[in-house]
């Protein structure tokens, strides 16, 4: 696996589903965590510790303006994961997509 930008491990952070929904919002822009709090059906506090785990993991920034942190997609993180993925299902999603193209039932032998 390539080098990550964090200490955590972005596949564990994405194994939750209320993180993959606090991504999933990110990826529309920057929110604070009220607004993420509000958008979920979580607490703020709960909202924090997912936020932070995100952050350890390479996927999340925070920003301060003022009395609040914009938190947003970090995108160094997002790409590893991404490369990874595809280093390791881009091989084997061009092989499967050979595969059914060659094994379409062909209508002359029928």
């Amino acid at each position: 696996m390539p080098a990550l930008p964090a200490a955590g491990d972005p596949f564990d952070a994405l194994g939750d589903s209320n993180r993959r929904a606090i991504v999933e919002l990110l990826g529309s822009g920057g929110r604070t965590v009220q607004e993420i709090a509000d958008a979920l059906p979580i607490s703020r506090p709960a909202v924090s510790r997912h936020l932070r785990l995100l952050k350890n993991a390479g996927l999340v920034i925070d920003e301060p303006r003022g009395t609040r942190r914009i938190y947003q997609l970090q995108g160094e993180g997002v790409e590893a994961v991404q490369r990874y993925l595809l280093e390791v299902w881009g091989d084997a999603a061009t092989r499967f997509r050979l595969l059914a193209r060659n094994a379409r039932p062909n209508p002359k032998n029928r």
